[in-house]
């Protein structure tokens, strides 16, 4: 039985086992699916009504009909936007892709620093492009500052970090963070970028100024459309929650946000197989990426 103390939301919550109508299902996910390109199959449902049932709760609201009518609104657009916050999955730790990282530094980075020396550009532009708390942008900074800076001191590093959640990047601006986040960590990197207060990890200033972060929505053209000159693009964990055309436009979106020969990197378990073919996949020693020919 689910207990929930507002009263204006019994008559909605009354057993766990309540359900939305379809009809109110399908307009949801539509609606997610037209400001996100996130799409929840039918089986997936009760995901959606578990996030909507919160959304409920904190706008006093006593039906789905009620929440629709709102976010269907002028007035609403808020409230649209942190549904879509509410269903963004956000589950990081630092170092999580750590067998990209020797690719990177052994035969990444030198392939594009070879093609780079023909335009005479010493920076390298790096987009964690779904940064979530800032785990993964975060752990490129402190690789580049142990790894591969000393290498190269001549070049300039710049990572911007986005997100679709404004929630999750205010935490990520802060650089504070609980255990799970920091359990692969050594000992070295705990103590020397990170300061415990109160059993939490306080990232230093040093790694903080690396990143850059900013709202953005990989389905928005407008706002993807300014990222440009990116030489790796990093977004792991993505394309799983969107459909095929979702991904086919998310997936061209990145592609123009790279340089010529700048790669982007998925996750591990993910793949652009019938997705596009514009990319050359890469089966490097530590991972597989994809490079921009």
């Amino acid at each position: 039985m689910i207990v929930i103390e507002n009263t204006c939301s019994r008559s909605i919550l009354q057993t766990e086992n309540q359900l939305f109508r379809n009809d109110q299902f399908f307009e949801l996910r539509d609606i997610i699916y037209k400001n996100s390109g996130i799409y929840f199959n039918d089986n997936k449902k009760y995901l959606l009504e578990g996030r909507v049932t919160k959304r409920l709760v904190a706008n006093y609201l006593n039906s789905v009909d009620d929440y629709i009518k709102l976010i269907k609104s002028p007035e609403g657009k808020y409230e649209k936007n942190l549904l879509i916050d509410s269903i963004t999955i956000n589950e990081t730790y630092f170092f999580r892709a750590e067998q990209q990282f020797n690719s990177i530094e052994n035969e990444i980075i030198p392939d594009i620093l070879k093609h780079r020396s023909c335009i005479n550009n010493n920076s390298i532009n790096i987009w964690s492009a779904a940064s979530s708390t800032g785990e993964e942008p975060y752990s490129l900074g402190i690789f580049i500052k142990e790894r591969i800076q000393l290498q190269y001191p001549g070049i300039t590093f710049k990572i911007v970090a986005s997100d679709i959640n404004r929630e999750v990047l205010e935490t990520a601006r802060k650089g504070i963070y609980r255990e799970y986040s920091v359990k692969t960590l050594t000992a070295y990197y705990l103590n020397k970028y990170f300061t415990r207060i109160d059993g939490a990890y306080h990232l230093s200033d040093e790694i903080k100024k690396m990143v850059r972060f900013v709202q953005i929505n990989l389905y928005d053209n407008d706002l993807v459309r300014n990222m440009n000159y990116f030489d790796m693009i990093f977004c792991a964990n993505v394309l799983i929650y969107f459909d095929a055309a979702s991904k086919e436009k998310v997936v061209s979106n990145l592609y123009d946000s790279l340089n010529g020969g700048g790669y982007l990197m998925i996750g591990c378990s993910e793949s652009l197989h019938g997705v596009t073919k514009a990319f050359r996949l890469m089966h490097l020693k530590g991972a597989s990426v994809y490079k921009k020919e």
